[in-house]
């Protein structure tokens, strides 16, 4: 899966794709710093089975600290939006294409309202977050709504002459924006059976609906320890209660990143506290830590990141986490202890994990086994988060 990373020039998007990826993405305070959506590897965080086996697991990808493992996840930043951007301004169209391919969306708002809607610096809290909120739901309605109407009147007469399934005809022309049958399915109910009827009206409801169905968003409250931001932040909750709006410190995120990268501290992504495992800290340094500590991490129990990472994979897209390994032996053929993990839909089968492992072990699939408990199961199990399953085949 794509998670994108979406929001009005300057809101502080690279620094928050920098600390989730330590990527070498360039960060300056001026607008379209990226002019190409930039794609990383970026990490969700889990407790790792190797506790379960009283062992310590060796990752082929991804890595792991202290049990807890962090598997790798496609991340994508696109350049800032700004108004009129589905009509070509700014950088245009060209970038709302980017996102085509995300499954869901982190919009990141800069919530102390120092940088507008066009991402020019204004003093802290003149500008109003909410607005670039607005904007930006409003052109990505815009953008679906300019697909599903180009053509229109010719599609829909088209599929009322061929008595077409109306639900599977625009799932199809749709499909490149990840939209499924069943979303069309469940927002036309009410529709008139005719689309030929459709007005513009219903037209934009439609994109409105499958675009939060096929692109859910969540807002990322950035740049939460400038003073003042909170009160944003309690106002932006209130009036769109429809989003989940998680209060995050990029910048913070990637000061402890990087310190623990020099070995100057101990930290665990995502964790409330970290510990300074270096002498050679300067008064700056130690200025700067003492600040995270206080203002970001014991007062909102985490800078944000890593938690809407993990909420975006987990939450909303209803992802699990499962390990391959053997009842017997869980090291691969070069000794790597629980070497992989995979991500999985929810709802996938023994049967589907054995398929994600390679073709002919879904082919050839006999049965499964549970290598915690070692009882067999099959190919209709539903695996569950934090399964190891061994796959027997032909």
């Amino acid at each position: 899966m794509i998670v994108g990373f979406i929001g009005a020039p300057s809101a502080g998007k690279s620094t928050f794709f920098k600390a989730a990826t330590l990527a070498n993405v360039e960060i300056a305070n001026y607008p379209f710093t990226t002019i190409k959506p930039n794609h990383a590897v970026g990490y969700v965080k889990i407790l790792c089975a190797d506790q379960f086996f009283k062992t310590q697991c060796n990752p082929r990808q991804g890595y792991c600290n202290d049990h807890n493992r962090f598997v790798p996840i496609d991340l994508m930043d696109v350049a800032g939006l700004v108004p009129g951007a589905s009509e070509g301004k700014g950088q245009g169209n060209a970038f709302l294409d980017d996102l085509r391919n995300a499954d869901i969306l982190i919009h990141i708002v800069d919530i102390s309202g120092s940088t507008n809607e066009n991402g020019e610096s204004v003093p802290v809290l003149s500008y109003d977050p909410l607005n670039t909120i607005k904007f930006l739901e409003e052109e990505l309605n815009i953008w679906y709504y300019g697909i599903l109407k180009k053509g229109w009147d010719r599609f829909a007469r088209l599929i009322k002459q061929e008595q077409s399934e109306v639900y599977k005809s625009i799932a199809k022309q749709l499909s490149g924006l990840k939209v499924t049958e069943e979303d069309v399915k469940e927002t036309i109910k009410q529709f008139p059976d005719d689309p030929t009827k459709w007005d513009d009206t219903l037209l934009f409801s439609l994109s409105k609906k499958l675009r939060e169905k096929s692109k859910p968003m969540i807002i990322a409250a950035n740049k939460i320890d400038i003073v003042g931001s909170e009160k944003n932040l309690e106002r932006a909750r209130k009036e769109f209660s429809n989003y989940l709006i998680i209060s995050c410190s990029a910048e913070s995120e990637l000061a402890l990143r990087e310190a623990a990268k020099k070995n100057l501290i101990k930290y665990i992504p995502g964790e409330n506290n970290f510990k300074v495992i270096s002498r050679d800290l300067s008064e700056k340094q130690i200025k700067a830590l003492d600040f995270i500590k206080k203002d970001i991490l014991e007062r909102y129990n985490t800078s944000g990141v890593q938690n809407i990472l993990n909420t975006a994979i987990f939450d909303f897209l209803k992802y699990i986490a499962v390990f391959p390994g053997g009842v017997n032996k869980l090291e691969d053929s070069q000794g790597r202890i629980l070497p992989d993990c995979f991500l999985m839909p929810q709802n996938s089968t023994a049967l589907d994990f054995a398929y994600k492992l390679h073709t002919d072990l879904g082919k050839n699939f006999i049965r499964a086994i549970d290598v915690k408990n070692k009882k067999t199961i099959g190919k209709d199990y539903i695996l569950k988060h934090l399964d190891v399953i061994e796959i027997i085949a032909k």
